[in-house]
């Protein structure tokens, strides 16, 4: 699910690093891009054979292969074996988000190995808007996780008569939406150049500090304030109710949402700090972190069903049935939030009832 908007960019290649230059007509903006990107560099291709580029290559392959199998696991589940929920609208649009992403990787593969774009513009625009989609989605669908329980444990009687599938759906359509919009300048400004090697790079004409406060404004500053009043107003909730050890509901979407820090702090530091890239370029400390990070925001697109199925019950004792992992996790949760639902009314009537 976690799982990139400029992943086009991730999921480049080592050896575009070695050949950055600082030319002023390329602004080489995504952390993702400034990592795997080439210059207009006329000479011939030179195919990936350096050991960083080899294992770069290894981990794309892996994350699309676990990605792959892990999120339409996911998606098979809760979109055709399970009852409809909210729960399950959550989690299937967390899956569809990475399966798409990841759906993807194979022409960034071949970026990678070929160091030459051969796929055409549309698809060079297509693939980052594919990407940064991929991110602002993840992190939408889990900033109204987080404002879901918040309501559900805030104003119980409320969110049982009125927390229904048909609004969650139409929620996850408007995130869709708007996160598409916010997907539209990546692709808007993504080029390419063809020459002996074909390149698909940013050309950003000057607005690249405006994409990246776009970007850490809405991918990070703001769905963290939102998850972080949320977990505030449940913490004192349930410590008001008595119910701190009523953690259960909580438990999948906290690792999900650590998860989902975890791996895109690193990007979105670096991205801010690339924007005075002046001198950078050829740091070897900063081009570790541009691919260090780039390669954690990748891994977060294939990690949210593995984080389903390790949340289930007996885990070490039947780890041979992931599907069965996965639905019992998400089932779970789901009937847990309800009886913490209906617990958190019970003492609230009671409370009440004693005033």
């Amino acid at each position: 699910m976690v799982k990139g908007g400029l992943l086009f960019e991730n999921c480049a290649s080592y050896s575009d690093i070695m050949t950055m230059d600082t030319t002023e007509a390329y602004d080489y903006s995504d952390n993702f891009q400034v990592v795997f990107n080439h210059t207009k560099d006329d000479s011939q291709p030179q195919h990936c054979r350096e050991t960083a580029c080899v294992i770069t290559v290894i981990f794309n392959v892996i994350i699309f292969l676990l990605g792959i199998t892990g999120n339409g696991a996911v998606i098979w589940i809760t979109g055709f074996k399970m009852k409809k929920s909210v729960n399950t609208t959550w989690y299937l649009s967390l899956a569809l988000s990475d399966f798409i992403f990841c759906a993807t990787l194979p022409f960034n593969i071949d970026y990678m190995i070929k160091n030459s774009w051969i796929f055409g513009l549309f698809m060079c625009k297509f693939t980052a808007f594919v990407m940064t989609l991929n991110m602002y989605s993840s992190i939408f669908i889990l900033v109204i996780i987080s404002v879901d329980r918040c309501i559900t444990v805030k104003f119980p009687v409320w969110a049982q008569n009125r927390r229904t599938v048909r609004k969650a759906s139409l929620v996850v359509v408007l995130a869709w939406f708007v996160s598409s919009l916010l997907s539209i300048p990546p692709a808007k400004f993504r080029e390419i150049h063809n020459g002996t090697t074909v390149i698909c790079f940013n050309n950003f004409e000057g607005h690249h500090k405006t994409v990246v406060f776009i970007r850490f404004t809405f991918g990070f500053l703001i769905p963290f304030l939102t998850i972080f009043t949320c977990y505030s107003i449940l913490i004192r909730k349930l410590r008001a109710n008595q119910m701190s050890k009523s953690t259960k509901p909580y438990k999948i979407m906290t690792l999900l949402i650590v998860t989902f820090f975890i791996c895109w702090l690193p990007f979105q530091i670096v991205s801010v700090l690339e924007v005075d890239r002046h001198g950078k370029e050829h740091d070897p400390v900063f081009v570790t972190a541009l691919k260090v990070s780039a390669s954690l925001a990748c891994a977060n697109s294939f990690l949210n069903p593995f984080l389903y199925a390790f949340m289930a019950k007996d885990l070490k004792k039947k780890c041979y049935s992931f599907l069965s992992k996965i639905e019992s996790a998400i089932d779970e949760e789901t009937r847990s939030a309800f009886k913490a639902t209906s617990i958190t009314n019970s003492v609230d009537t009671r409370l009440s009832t004693t005033v």
